[in-house]
């Protein structure tokens, strides 16, 4: 039994890098290029864009991964972007899980894509016909000012009570759930996850490998070129090269994720600035955000097999019988619990659904309701903000992935 686990954990460390990481890693440099061309220019034209801003917000969350989506966040407080286009920007994204489903199935990804682009931009015109973002934005606005009364009247507060009895100076408190500055600007760029001191361990391991990472990736790509191209890239001049690399990749795939410290979260507003400040912040934060991925993947490659195994009693064919079986008879269900996966903030969750989708264990149905629900990392930011606006959003995009997500699945067992 020992020895089939190995197998498994080998044969899913090559899947995955080979198959899928390199090739993420290969889109995600292509299009955090174009974001870097692009920086600077896009602000202006969304604002300039009134009329169109739900269409602009719903291409920005199409793009894979989580950076188009999350530039809109911290717009709506500050009145550039309606809600309607935050809206349409979180329908359309399907955050890092569309990196792999780009590179697995792009056919598939396309027609999802095409749908959830449509429905984002239809949901973002209704949701600003109605003035609910109008009254969050006021609402955020006099938290806003009653916070800063509340500042302003602080700083006018007899202190001396805590300092005679502590012998602690006010300059020296230790203090609990409140900081200094800008509101938005303390929420976004102090105490980022995966944002390390300069002089850490993680901090230099992850900004020195990244230029080796990316020659993993390179050599994956052209393995994983080979491999779609019917080759045995294990039986090249170099035996086993394919296992080996995939191996290889995969675990440093690991380290790299380990040491930045991003376990669910693949993206913030902090990194997607970061990303637009030279094309080495570029390269940086892409190689942290394609080993995120990678990891995910094969998480879910392993997890799918043991399981296999484990239903099959030891026998991994008897398991594969038994889930064909189980997941034909729960297909309802599978939509049910994609559109509830991508109620999760983040991109882990996602990124195993959508992996289950590409070994043909979830309906079309469910991935499809997964997408339009899902908003990968681009909610964090907006939680942080405004939690208000956050609930809204989250509960106005399951109501069109659920409706979409039956139908769908009515028209699959109806017609196909």
């Amino acid at each position: 039994m020992f020895a089939e686990v190995l197998d498994l954990v080998v044969q899913s460390a090559e899947s995955s890098f080979v198959q899928v990481t390199a090739f993420v890693g290969a889109v995600l440099l292509l299009f955090g290029y174009v974001d870097y061309l692009l920086s600077g220019r896009l602000i202006k034209l969304i604002e300039r864009s009134k009329k169109f801003q739900p269409i602009i917000g719903a291409l920005l969350g199409l793009t894979p991964g989580c950076g188009g989506a999350i530039f809109l966040m911290p717009l709506f407080p500050r009145r550039i972007v309606s809600f309607g286009t935050v809206v349409a920007a979180l329908i359309a994204t399907m955050g890092d899980s569309a990196f792999v489903f780009l590179t697995v199935m792009p056919k598939q990804f396309v027609q999802v894509s095409a749908l959830t682009f449509v429905m984002a931009i239809i949901v973002g015109y209704v949701v600003d016909l109605f003035p609910l973002g109008e009254r969050l934005v006021s609402k955020f606005e006099a938290d806003q000012e009653r916070r800063r009364l509340e500042r302003e009247a602080h700083e006018h507060m007899d202190h001396s009570v805590f300092e005679t009895e502590t012998g602690i100076g006010v300059e020296q408190w230790q203090h609990i759930g409140h900081a200094e500055g800008d509101e938005i600007d303390i929420i976004l760029h102090h105490g980022v996850k995966g944002h390390q001191p300069t002089d850490s361990l993680g901090y230099k391991l992850t900004h020195n490998a990244y230029i080796v990472y990316w020659i993993f990736i390179a050599i994956g790509l052209l393995l994983g070129i080979l491999d779609i191209a019917q080759v045995d890239i294990n039986q090249l001049a170099i035996p086993n090269l394919g296992l080996v690399f995939g191996i290889l990749g995969t675990a440093f795939s690991v380290i790299m994720m380990v040491f930045s410290k991003k376990f669910f979260v693949a993206d913030t507003h902090e990194e997607s600035e970061m990303k637009l400040a030279s094309l080495k912040e570029t390269l940086i934060h892409n190689a942290q955000e394609t080993a995120f991925v990678g990891t995910w993947v094969f998480a879910a490659y392993l997890a799918y097999e043991l399981f296999v195994l484990l239903l099959g009693s030891g026998s991994h064919a008897v398991g594969e019988a038994v889930m064909a079986q189980f997941l034909t008879q729960t297909g309802l269900l599978a939509v049910l619990i994609g559109v509830l996966i991508g109620v999760i903030p983040g991109c882990g969750p996602q990124i195993i659904f959508v992996t289950l989708f590409t070994k043909g264990l979830v309906p079309f149905a469910a991935v499809l309701a997964n997408a339009i629900s899902q908003d990968g990392d681009a909610l964090f930011p907006l939680i942080a903000i405004d939690r208000r606006s956050a609930f809204w959003a989250t509960l106005i995009t399951t109501i069109p992935a659920l409706v979409v997500g039956l139908l769908a699945y009515w028209i699959e067992v109806r017609f196909f």
